[in-house]
């Protein structure tokens, strides 16, 4: 078994131990991704779910969901809406659209692994190849047609590069996919939790007076009752 392993990676000029190491590359990228995006989503779902529960503008009820999953990456959003509460919609809206754009390197971290992945692993497969097919042919041009096995085997064994390279792009691609489908859905959730926030911090906003207005409201009386 080792010295096929050996056979294969001098037939492909080094090139399927360069794969092979591609492949765990892809693979440990897969398995991170896959349990970030698991935990983001959920995260996510729960955060929803527990705004939904806040009725109005309840600063110290938002608080307390910021601190329940500071250790999650929408927890920015929640302290900077808190944070920005007493400040006109517009104002909120785009200080929680930065944290937003902030967070998105960390959705896609890695992922051009899988990207790069897709093209140079058939591309490096191909290249093992035909410098497998030289060897092989060189070989025919110095014993000719009397040792056929030797030509055969290593075509056979110059192959496998092609092989590995796609499956390595076969695993990627899925993945990139799969991945990429998760992104879309981490950041819409990132936009419905910074819509429920406006939603709750601006229009109950409104409709309280705020502090000048209810100054006013009590000394018009006054003023009146002054001036008869």
């Amino acid at each position: 078994m080792w010295n096929m392993i050996v056979e294969v990676s001098i037939m492909s000029g080094g090139l399927v131990p360069l794969l092979a190491f591609i492949l765990l590359g892809v693979i440990a990228v897969v398995i991170e991704r896959f349990h970030f995006f698991q935990r983001v989503l959920k995260t996510g779902h729960d955060i929803e779910h527990d705004i939904k529960q806040v009725n109005g503008r309840n600063l110290d009820k938002l608080n307390q969901v910021a601190k329940h999953y500071e250790q999650s990456i929408q927890a920015r959003i929640l302290k900077t809406a808190v944070e920005s509460a007493n400040d006109d919609a517009d104002t909120l809206d785009r200080r929680i659209e930065e944290t937003i754009l902030w967070d998105i390197p960390k959705l896609d971290k890695n992922i051009w692994l899988l990207d790069s992945a897709v093209t140079l692993g058939p591309l490096l497969g191909l290249f093992g190849t035909i410098i497998g097919m030289i060897q092989s042919f060189s070989v025919l041009g110095t014993s000719g047609t009397g040792n056929p096995t030797a030509v055969t085997g290593g075509i056979g064994h110059a192959l496998i590069a092609t092989g590995g390279g796609l499956m390595i792009a076969i695993i990627s691609v899925s993945f990139l996919n799969y991945f990429n489908k998760r992104i879309r859905l981490a950041g819409h959730q990132n936009e419905l939790i910074k819509v429920m926030l406006i939603n709750r911090l601006v229009s109950d906003a409104k409709s309280a007076p705020s502090v000048s207005e209810a100054r006013q409201t009590k000394t018009a009386p006054a003023s009146a009752a002054q001036g008869a």
